[in-house]
Order: structure tokens, then sequence, then C-alpha cells
């Protein structure tokens, strides 16, 4: 079953070490990724920079997770209009207007992220070894199971609603 898992870190430098252990899971074969990204969020800059596990760029290079990054960090009414018609779009995916909203709101200046849209993730595993050395009020994590479909609606909505 694919799942989406959006880690927030309460700093800039907190998703490149759990991008680290993340790897070493995906090379164990623990995790099957199907898309993976990291985000960093440098105080005082207007966009975030979206990484990639295979290789770094400051855009997101049409990829999935990137461009679900962008529309959670477009600020304002606009954003939160997009954010809107997005779980709308979903109903009855697994990702909802509260997944959405909670990842919106922890992802700012300052903050740092990694999301995972993978196949066949437990949690039991995985969430221990990428939040290891943090606190719980350090990190933020939203997880949903999704439906077959999900993946390819998710693509279509966030290619839909880019600027």
């Amino acid at each position: 079953m694919p799942s989406l898992t959006i880690w927030v870190y309460d700093s800039t430098l907190g998703a490149a070490a759990g991008e680290v252990r993340f790897k070493e899971l995906v090379r164990r074969g623990a995790v099957l990724v199907t898309d993976a990204v990291t985000v960093t969020w440098v105080k005082g800059t207007h966009r975030p920079h979206v990484g990639h596990l295979r290789r770094r760029s400051a855009q997101p290079d049409g990829s999935l997770l990137g461009g679900l990054v962008d529309l959670l960090t477009d600020d304002g009414p606009e954003g939160d209009r997009r954010v809107a018609d997005l779980a709308r779009r979903l109903a009855g995916s697994g990702i909802d207007q509260e997944m959405l909203s909670q990842a919106r709101c922890a992802l700012a200046p300052g903050t740092s992220a990694l999301l995972v849209l993978a196949r066949d993730v437990d949690l039991a595993v995985v969430r221990p070894i990428v939040e290891r050395g943090r606190t719980r009020r350090d990190v933020v994590m939203v997880h949903a199971d999704l439906t077959a479909e999900t993946v390819d609606l998710l693509r279509d909505a966030v290619q839909g609603s880019s600027h």
C-alpha cells in the first residue's frame, strides 16, 4: 500500500540528519521509495530549497513531492485556497485537509522537512530511525496511508494547481 509521510523538523539541519538515516533504510531495502525530497527553508528567504534523494536542485524539476512543497509553502490566502482545493480533489484518498494544513503550518522559514512517498512502509521501524536523537517537540510527523489511485490523483491535482 502506498503512503505519504512528512517529517518537519524545527531546524534547518534536522532533515539532513533524517535524510542520512532514511537513505540507509532505503539501502537496506526497508523502504520502497516512489519519490522523496528534503526541504530546507532558511530564515530570511522567500522560498525553501528542495533537494532530491539522488540529486540536489534549487528547483523541484517537476517532482510530485516538489510540486506538493511548492503548494504547501505558497503564502497567503491564495496558498490557503490552493491547499483547500487540493484537499477537495483528494477527498477519500487518504490525504485530507487536516494533514495538509498541519504540514503547511509546520513548514516555515527556519525549518526543514523530509517528504516520502513510498510503498510498504512500517512506521514502527522507520519512524524511530528517521527521528533518532530528536524529541517529539523537535519534529512533527504527518502520515497517510493512501489508496492505490491516490498517487495519480495527487500528481494530477498538484500539476493542475501549479501557478
